[in-house]
């Protein structure tokens, strides 16, 4: 019974923001990583946005590689500029999601070309 309640407790209880985020966490080394880190929700932006940014530019053709390489280094830029302010990585990850989201509904739409 003991080992029943000690598995639940353990489900119970979100993993920690360095489990899951594409970021090296052990090396984070600007405030902006460190925040992302140390957050569970920007931890889950992290992996979300990763995942999308992989899809997408796996999809879609070289010309449009590059540019969403273009804009994934603008929001790495913008993201770094943040700091540690939670609030405004949040915000940046929720613009750049809805980026990469609007790719990968115009490649369902009409095909990854």
């Amino acid at each position: 019974m003991a080992m029943v309640a000690s598995a639940a407790a353990g489900l119970a209880a979100p993993a920690a923001a360095t489990e899951y985020a594409p970021i090296d966490c052990a090396r984070a080394s600007s405030p902006s990583e460190t925040a992302i880190c140390a957050n569970y929700v920007l931890g889950q932006d992290e992996a979300r946005m990763a995942t999308l940014y992989q899809w997408t530019t796996s999809l879609v053709a070289m010309g449009q590689r590059g540019a969403l390489r273009d804009q994934q280094a603008v929001f790495l830029k913008d993201r770094a500029a943040c700091g540690s302010d939670v609030k405004c990585i949040g915000q940046l990850y929720e613009a750049r999601i809805d980026q990469l989201e609007a790719v990968m509904q115009r490649i369902r739409q009409h095909g990854p070309f």
